[in-house]
């Protein structure tokens, strides 16, 4: 795949849409579309409640800009390429998991209880998956393409390396990874189970896949992201501890307990 010039820009009509703008957008707007699909049919224990919508809204957003921005920063300072200071980008991985402690602080204030994380991860999935096509059609600028490899699906991605795409090897891992959770959905029926499943597997995945990328691996050997996904992995593992030491107040369909407003 060496033939391509990248940015490869979308072309409708006579407009020519950057890659990594058109297909963030589709992504968020797609995955909400789907979320919403998906939360109209869920049942009511799995439901965000309507009260807390705007809160969980919000802080979900504010979580994941600020994950995003502050894990790019200390991912890359600078260019790996030229090695010019630049302005952070954004990470997916800051953004789950800055999204992920936005939301619990905001359940935590109110004293609600209930998961709610589980209606999301199909959307979470697609929309990631859709989003790295637009990282790989960008190019260099995306800063998200894999080390120098000889294999045969390797891309010039504009420099003259062959490189892994490590773009699309994330997108093809996410879409695995959603038709293996979409068959398991009836053994995850514990409430938040399918969220911690996703976020495992992600995690790992971006723990492993940050091997082959030019990233700087300034922290004890290991890059930022690889440190983020670690303690996300931890957190996880806590959480699961947490969740089945904890006796389920309502039986059926997997709800743990109900939510409740502290006074």
């Amino acid at each position: 795949m060496s033939d391509l010039s990248f940015p490869v820009y979308v072309h409708l009509g006579p407009f020519a849409i950057h890659p990594h703008f058109f297909f963030e957008m589709l992504a968020y707007t797609l995955g909400f579309q789907f979320y919403r699909w998906l939360s109209r049919r869920a049942p009511d224990s799995a439901q965000v409640p309507t009260a807390y919508k705007l809160w969980f809204l919000i802080a979900c957003v504010a979580g994941a800009a600020a994950g995003a921005r502050v894990l790019a920063w200390l991912e890359t300072p600078y260019d790996v390429i030229t090695g010019q200071w630049i302005a952070p980008g954004k990470t997916i991985v800051g953004g789950l998991l800055g999204g992920w402690i936005g939301v619990e602080v905001v359940k935590g204030y109110f004293g609600m209880t209930r998961r709610t994380g589980d209606t999301y991860v199909l959307p979470l999935i697609f929309g990631i998956a859709l989003g790295r096509v637009g990282c790989f059609l960008t190019g260099l600028a995306d800063h998200t393409y894999g080390v120098a490899t000889s294999l045969p699906w390797a891309v010039d991605f504009g420099d003259g390396v062959l490189r892994h795409p490590t773009q699309l090897y994330e997108s093809l891992f996410l879409l695995l990874s959603g038709v293996l959770l979409f068959g398991l959905r009836h053994r995850l029926q514990r409430q938040g189970l399918m969220f911690r499943a996703f976020m495992g597997l992600y995690l790992s995945f971006r723990l492993g896949v940050e091997c082959i990328k030019p990233s700087l691996k300034i922290y004890g050997g290991l890059s930022a992201i690889q440190w983020a996904c670690l303690a996300g992995l931890g957190a996880l593992a806590y959480s699961l501890w947490r969740m089945y030491q904890r006796v389920p107040a309502v039986e059926g369909l997997g709800v743990v307990a109900e939510h409740k407003v502290s006074g």
